[in-house]
């Protein structure tokens, strides 16, 4: 166990643990031609969005951002842009090659339709592959990691052991210089105010409960009391009686440091190190979705009762569980097992060892099982209607 990891350099600085080429679908109407492309070349990964065309203000923004990200992330090596057109594709475009990554940008109209689309951008993608395969890794610290922490399925085993197995991890990762980003502020709920007293900054600690606040309207406003329905029933049947209980615990992936700053979904946390809050929604494909366009190169995904699905491809999804029960009947989707809290007396701080442990390999090119089973998902969240 050690603070160094093996990983490639990025041409602005940033390092990567994967080196896929991105093939990235501005539009719903070019991901048959994303996924028909990654489908011939092999080292490419397709993210595609069932959205792109009539979206406006802040949620056409958002999804521009998310997809920018995406494609922006420290773990892609290049990048094929398609889109309807040129123009569609352009915003997205001039965020990409900021990163000073090899980008390509094809238009539908443009190159002639779908058989041109897909020969053109196979033998585009293929040579970016062959290009990007010279890189090699080199030392680098694992506090050059951006880490997103997630939990889903959460159970009374989640508070006791893999949660507060996960803060011992976020602890140690911000004190060698590492960000963590914790989302799902709906599920601070009851224990916001913990959260937003730790807040190095006042405006973010009020950001923080408002946040939870502007997620509890919408329910009410949908005629949801989030106060009522949480826990849900799943998360009953697992041990948790309270709101409180639910929100303690899932805020204890964390750690325990001070919040550094507040970043919105999929946005990168360029001017923050350390403990970050990021403002996604509480389901949890689209707050991975959201933490990978924000650039997590790793996801620790906390589970009680279990949950198979990781983020998308380009950043790997640790599963970890507290509950015996899931490591028995869910094993091949669990990569870290750190019941033995409770069935073995383990102290969590030794479980955030093995934690640790788990993820410098995870960072060296070690596969996760959502990665090897290809359980995985992009989900861009939407913020509004299309017109």
């Amino acid at each position: 166990m050690s603070n160094k990891i093996m990983a490639y350099r990025r041409p602005d600085g940033k390092i990567g643990i994967r080196n896929d080429v991105a093939i990235i679908s501005a539009m719903d109407n070019t991901n048959p031609s994303a996924n028909r492309i990654a489908s011939l070349v092999k080292g490419t990964i397709p993210i595609t969005t069932p959205f792109g065309r009539g979206q406006i203000g802040h949620d056409l923004k958002s999804t521009q951002d998310a997809l920018a990200g995406l494609g922006n992330h420290p773990n892609v090596a290049a990048v094929l842009l398609l889109s309807l057109t040129l123009e569609t594709a352009e915003p997205i475009r001039k965020s990409l090659e900021a990163s000073g990554k090899p980008v390509v940008t094809m238009g539908l109209q443009e190159t002639g339709g779908t058989l041109d689309l897909t020969i053109s951008g196979a033998k585009a993608a293929a040579k970016m592959v062959l290009e990007t395969s010279e890189l090699m890794r080199e030392p680098c610290d694992m506090g050059d990691l951006v880490i997103g922490v997630e939990c889903g399925g959460s159970d009374a085993t989640s508070g006791l052991a893999s949660n507060p197995a996960t803060g011992k991890f976020s602890d140690k990762l911000i004190d060698a210089g590492g960000t963590i980003i914790i989302s799902e502020p709906a599920e601070f709920m009851g224990a916001e105010h913990l959260l937003s007293a730790r807040a190095v900054h006042k405006e973010d600690g009020d950001r923080i409960v408002e946040m939870v606040k502007y997620f509890e309207d919408i329910a009410i406003d949908n005629g949801v009391d989030m106060r009522g329905t949480n826990p849900t029933l799943d998360n009953i049947a697992g041990g948790l009686t309270t709101l409180e209980e639910k929100s303690l615990g899932a805020i204890a992936k964390g750690g325990t440091r001070p919040i550094q700053g507040i970043v919105e979904y999929g946005i990168h946390p360029e001017n923050h190190q350390g403990l970050v809050v990021m403002n996604t929604p509480s389901a949890a494909c689209e707050s991975m979705t959201g933490l990978a366009a924000g650039g997590c190169h790793i996801i620790i995904f906390s589970t009680g009762a279990g949950n198979s699905i990781g983020a998308t491809p380009i950043c790997p999804t640790i599963k970890i569980t507290g509950n015996p029960r899931t490591m028995m009947n869910m094993g091949e989707n669990i990569d870290v097992n750190v019941s033995t809290i409770i069935t073995e007396n383990e102290t969590i701080e030794s479980a955030g060892e093995r934690l640790w442990n788990h993820v410098e390999k995870i960072a060296n090119g070690k596969k996760t099982s959502a990665e090897v089973l290809g359980e995985d998902q992009l989900s861009v969240s939407r913020w509004g209607l299309s017109v």
